[in-house]
């Protein structure tokens, strides 16, 4: 089984760079997963960091033939993947799990690996790339959380809901020489595995041959086998959008891999924006014998009319003009009309890329992103909620990869029963007390459950909303019977039996004189 699915990955190295010898994946339909997609990574990975040869290699014409230059770049697939990220997750999001020494547990965990910050790092990566994966692992006596971009990842194999077995690789150079480290995770008979092989090479395209794990790693075995662990201990995450490249995929696309063009059209226009300064800068023709030097009368001084290192001034013949005439063909800079056409693209992009029209605006000094409060019908808000639920069922996942691996080392008991949920900061659409005073109003219009509207006000689970409601009740009615006590009713209640009674007596009396 092992040397079959080695056999799958090397052809998808291939297109990778990393070994040679097929020539077309596709030829091989028991392949799992199309390396056309590995190409397409590549190329929002180029594009995500600013340098797309395609796109910013450019040439152009001189009177000296032709030249070769790089276009500048706005950058926008960064701008976009950042915005996106930030949007979704920050310190203002909440990692709650219904069992409380769990949750404790889990958040020291989470906060030893800087998990918000290195989440969020990953987070942009994967808005760019299509996916990243989290693996959590027991090293010096402790739980760790490890991120991988998703071109250093292969799944190969999946169900309906995540990857369940995959391949990790990373290579790096000791001298003249490369190395490939391979780290398999795989389900056997019932038992996961996790193998670790390391091939070495001279060259920079080839894997090269298999070597002992010493070579560069001491510390690592070749093979575990955990005989406990019942869910995979890695994390898949991708955007929420459909591929639209390859349907059978179970690999993500980039927030922007449907808006390649107008990225493209941004960067020609924003370069054209840049080169209508240095094209149009200012420029005075004089007379060629107004450059020459010439004798002062006066003084005897050799001297010029015009500075010739000045750049402002173009020399030249004029022929049957008046050889006294300095002309300004300064033209016109068209910074208005260039700073329309990127707003204009900036809106179609924000539209491919689910934001609302002027999230991105360009003043001529940079990009500017929109920090008002968005409506919970904007485009924006309905976006952020579909990529948040992924991003909520991949730290759900995370949470049972930690459990895995702490019952598989011993480090903590796993828990019978546990919900985890992720209150994500929507301050973005209305404020706290907003969202307070729309649960109170459907509250009292019996639009909504008391437990319903803690759990969106608190972002509690089911189980914390329902203690939360209990503790609320049992309160209340403790408050009612002091209030009761307080206003003196028992008392007053108790003044008035008495003087019935006294009434009652009384009467007695009187009948008895009678």
């Amino acid at each position: 089984m092992f040397k079959n699915m080695l056999a799958r990955i090397r052809q998808v190295m291939y297109k990778m760079n990393l070994i040679k010898g097929i020539k077309k994946l596709t030829d091989k339909k028991e392949i799992p997963v199309n390396d056309e997609m590995y190409d397409l990574i590549e190329i929002w990975k180029a594009i995500y960091s600013g340098y797309c040869k395609e796109w910013h290699d450019t040439s152009y014409m001189t009177l000296n033939g032709k030249k070769q230059r790089k276009r500048a770049s706005m950058r926008m697939a960064k701008v976009a993947s950042q915005k996106m990220a930030t949007l979704i997750f920050n310190e203002k999001c909440e990692i709650n799990i219904s069992e409380e020494s769990l949750e404790k547990t889990i958040k020291e965990v989470l906060k030893e690996n800087k998990f918000n910050r290195e989440f969020r790092r990953y987070l942009e990566y994967g808005f760019a790339l299509g996916g990243m994966v989290m693996k959590a692992y027991f090293e010096a006596d402790k739980i760790k959380i490890s991120y991988t971009t998703a071109d250093c990842f292969i799944p190969l194999s999946w169900d309906n809901f995540r990857i369940t077995e995959g391949v990790f690789f990373s290579t790096f150079r000791k001298g003249d020489k490369r190395y490939t480290h391979l780290e398999w995770h795989l389900w056997e008979n019932g038992e996961y595995v996790v193998r670790n092989e390391l091939y070495e090479s001279k060259a920079d395209n080839e894997i090269g041959v298999k070597v002992p794990l010493a070579t560069q790693f001491t510390d690592l075995e070749e093979e575990i086998i955990f005989h406990t662990i019942k869910k995979t201990i890695f994390v898949y995450f991708k955007p929420n959008i459909a591929n639209n490249f390859e349907t059978n995929s179970p690999l993500g696309i980039s927030v922007f891999a449907n808006a390649l063009d107008t990225l493209k059209s941004l960067d020609i226009a924003f370069d054209s924006f840049q080169r209508e300064f240095a094209l149009g800068k200012k420029r005075i023709i004089v007379p060629e014998t107004a450059i020459k030097t010439a004798v002062d009368p006066v003084s005897g001084q050799m001297t010029r009319y015009f500075d010739a290192d000045d750049e402002v001034y173009e020399a030249m013949h004029l022929g049957d003009m008046d050889a006294d005439a300095i002309k300004d063909i300064s033209v016109q800079l068209r910074v208005g009309e260039h700073i329309s056409s990127i707003n204009a693209l900036l809106n179609i992009f924000a539209m491919q890329i689910g934001f609302n029209a002027g999230t991105f605006t360009f003043d001529g000094a940079g990009v500017k992103t929109a920090t008002e409060v968005i409506s919970e019908n904007s485009e924006t808000f309905r976006t952020k909620q579909d990529h948040e639920t992924n991003v909520e069922a991949a730290i759900q996942e995370l949470v049972d990869a930690i459990v895995e691996i702490a019952d598989a080392f011993n480090v903590f008991p796993r828990p019978a029963k546990y919900e985890v949920s992720v209150a994500f900061d929507d301050s973005i659409a209305q404020d706290k007390d907003a969202d307070i005073n729309e649960q109170i109003k459907l509250l009292s219009n019996g639009l909504q459950l008391k437990k319903k509207a803690l759990m969106k006000i608190h972002g509690l689970t089911d189980k914390e909303a329902e203690e939360m409601l209990a503790e609320i009740q049992a309160e209340q009615a403790t408050a009612t019977a002091e209030a009761i006590d307080f206003f003196g009713i028992n008392k007053n209640k108790g003044q008035s039996q008495n003087n019935q009674a006294s009434k009652t007596l009384v009467n007695q009396q009187n009948q008895g004189a009678k």
